[in-house]
């Protein structure tokens, strides 16, 4: 069974309206279609967490390329308000393993501007 999409009419009014649940499944949903893969797994709690990234897939256990942030960090983020290196430094974005640096060529999100 497919996951329900979020149209993009409905993610892009989302986050306009600061609708963080909508917008951050809408955002992680652009990435995932974007750099489709399973090398790094993006969480933004409680919302939501994708795996991405071509690579060595992921399948059990603890992964071992991990990005994370507060729902607020990932929409600046993606969003271009604040930059990968801002949010490390602030300690707002946590990164694990050899890979999950390679996430930050993902932002901004163009497809939002």
């Amino acid at each position: 069974m497919a996951k329900r999409q979020i149209s993009k009419t409905d993610g892009e009014s989302a986050i306009a309206a600061g609708d963080q649940p909508t917008a951050v499944r809408y955002l992680l949903q652009l990435i995932e279609s974007s750099s489709p893969g399973g090398a790094v797994e993006l969480r933004v709690p409680p919302f939501g967490a994708i795996q991405c990234i071509g690579g060595l897939d992921h399948r059990r256990g603890t992964p071992p390329n991990v990005v994370e942030l507060s729902p607020e960090s990932f929409v600046a983020l993606a969003l271009g308000k604040m930059s990968w290196e801002q949010l490390v430094e602030s300690g707002e974005l946590l990164a694990s393993g050899v890979m999950a640096s390679e996430l930050r060529n993902l932002f901004p999100i163009t497809e939002v501007r």
